[in-house]
């Protein structure tokens, strides 16, 4: 634990775009290759394998791969083959095991029936050394330096910008929309003052409701696990379509409704949710382009233009890094060393 609560989230959310940078510039050509040999082998399907923070960033890439490449995805149950023994028929499958630390025993487990099983196995960490990266057929390094502080901040950025490359590089792409995120990313951290003022309008809040559609759905999920993580305030998220389906009616006027709304045809298909949110008289907060940020009670204008949709999650989660960091302050905890929690998570 640091002297000053949230000293040492702080500096790991501050280092972001020095991540981004050397991903870009370092990180690159290794990923391009790693994706060019998974290219030759012709995965027929994918099934991603994760947990926490990374479970969000393996749905990230599950849009990516389904959207851009129309490869079909799924997200494991490991304790099919961890806890019941089973051993699926995984000839010509592609297995992408995100872990920041690699080292939690049910990831490595699954990873390893997999391989023994047929696929073909990759893990994405921050440690090239950990036992994951061991029993993979092949590794990407996120290279986002030692993370201390328990909320993962800086690996889940890494990885998202590490599992586009990805993506990109079986598509033969290049990756050069990427190269404008480092500079983007200084601009939005720059505004820590205006998301503490935000923040002072959400102090008290006792439970808040998420949602999303498409590329901002995993972020959605992302931003959720920080609050709850970090503040221990009860935040559920949804896509918004689910939300609809029955979670619409726990929402009043009291509750915030924070929603990501990515500029493009994921936050096209979030309108009609939007509007009965507002009908609804909810204390509606949207992180996205400025006019829908105007239609709402509060929000945070992301400074998205020219950005594709898919790599727009990379940018909006960070407003909402601070979001949860400056709650938390608010409230008096730490949010470096949040109770009952471990930085390695060991589950089997």
């Amino acid at each position: 634990m640091s002297d000053e609560p949230g000293r040492i989230m702080a500096g790991e959310m501050a280092e972001q775009p020095a991540v981004l940078r050397r991903i870009l510039e370092r990180g690159a050509p290794g990923i391009r290759a790693v994706a060019q040999a998974v290219a030759a082998r012709e995965p027929r399907f994918v099934l991603l394998t994760a947990r926490g923070t990374s479970d969000n960033a393996a749905l990230y890439a599950k849009y990516l791969l389904e959207v851009r490449l129309g490869l079909p995805c799924g997200l494991t149950s490991m304790s099919t083959t961890t806890a019941y023994g089973a051993r699926p028929r995984l000839a010509d499958v592609l297995v992408i095991t995100v872990s920041q630390s690699g080292g939690s025993p049910d990831l490595v487990a699954s990873t390893q029936a997999a391989r023994e099983a047929g696929a073909i196995t990759l893990a994405v960490t921050n440690n090239p050394d950990s036992p994951l990266a061991a029993v993979s057929e092949y590794h990407i390094d996120i290279l986002a330096g030692p993370e201390k502080a328990l909320p993962a901040t800086k690996t889940y950025t890494a990885s998202l910008l590490a599992l586009y490359l990805f993506v990109e590089g079986l598509g033969g792409g290049d990756g050069s929309a990427a190269r404008a995120l480092p500079d983007l990313a200084e601009r939005i951290l720059a505004r820590q003052d205006e998301v503490r003022a935000l923040a002072a309008r959400y102090r008290f809040a006792e439970r808040m409701v998420i949602t999303s559609r498409g590329y901002g759905y995993p972020t959605a999920k992302e931003a959720a696990l920080k609050l709850m993580e970090t503040s221990y305030i009860p935040a559920l998220s949804y896509s918004g379509a689910d939300l609809l389906h029955g979670p619409l009616a726990m929402v009043d006027n009291v509750s915030p409704v924070i929603a990501v709304v990515t500029d493009g045809r994921g936050g096209e298909a979030l309108q009609p949710v939007l509007d009965r949110l507002r009908g609804r008289g909810a204390d509606l907060f949207v992180v996205g382009p400025q006019a829908q940020v105007e239609a709402a009670s509060a929000g945070f204008v992301l400074p998205v233009d020219g950005v594709p949709e898919e790599l727009q999650p990379i940018l909006e989660i960070l407003p909402l890094q601070l979001l949860a960091y400056e709650v938390t302050i608010a409230r008096g905890q730490d949010p470096d060393a949040p109770r009952a929690l471990a930085k390695v998570t060991e589950t089997r």
